[in-house]
């Protein structure tokens, strides 16, 4: 070893080291989470998008086309998708409008997508990401980004996708999950970064369904102004 030539380091240049070492750890701590989104570790997540919502819920029609546009590209990039629907003997199957034909709901009563998709969970080791559509945003959709969050995966909130009976519930539901960590997403922008690159294969079929903007579903008078629930 060098130091058996040139005498052991001293006891300043070894504080000196410690100290290098622990200032880089706090600043590797203390550097935010980026939130990407690579389709290698991100599933989508959709959520109890059901008959007996239909009527219910703030701009359904919306929420569901945005939903179904965000399952094409995940269709095309390839990437998981995990359907929930919640007591379904009384809320009805998913709409057919979702287009989630091939896809098997798992029901549950929960107010969590989490318990009925555990296993789903355990066996994606490589998962980082979860992209989350649905409703209610103040009941399962709040309830699975804090269970999400808790088992230490990144949760992107696609807030074009979620809404709730009470556009008052959606906002605070939205606000709730941005304290506790979670990235709140349009669909687009989240489309955009899963396919990374013009020069992506599915980009000019994915191009076709983001041509058109995403359908108006309230948020504009949800976060227009000085909003302080979403500073």
């Amino acid at each position: 070893m060098l130091w058996l030539v040139q005498g052991p380091p001293s006891f300043l240049w070894l504080k000196n080291m410690a100290s290098v070492s622990s200032r880089s750890k706090k600043m590797a701590a203390a550097r935010p989470i980026l939130g990407r989104v690579l389709p290698g570790s991100s599933i989508l997540f959709l959520c109890d998008m059901q008959e007996k919502f239909r009527h219910n819920i703030a701009y359904f029609p919306q929420i569901v086309s945005v939903a179904a546009r965000m399952l094409r590209v995940a269709r095309l990039l390839e990437l998981p998708v995990l359907l929930t629907e919640q007591y379904p003997q009384g809320l009805g199957p998913t709409v057919p409008e979702l287009g989630a034909e091939g896809l098997q709901p798992l029901t549950k009563t929960c107010f969590s997508m989490v318990p009925a998709l555990q296993q789903e969970l355990d066996s994606r080791p490589q998962l980082r990401s979860v992209l989350l559509c649905g409703i209610e945003a103040q009941a399962c959709i709040l309830n699975t980004t804090l269970d999400l969050l808790d088992r230490g995966l990144q949760v992107h909130v696609v807030v074009d996708a979620c809404s709730s009976r009470s556009q008052v519930d959606r906002l605070v539901a939205l606000a709730r999950m941005r304290q506790s960590g979670a990235f709140l997403s349009t669909s687009e922008g989240l489309i955009l970064q899963l396919v990374g690159d013009a020069a992506h294969p599915q980009f000019k079929e994915i191009q076709k369904l983001i041509k058109e903007p995403a359908p108006d579903s309230g948020l504009l008078g949800l976060f227009q102004g000085q909003n302080p629930l979403l500073h």
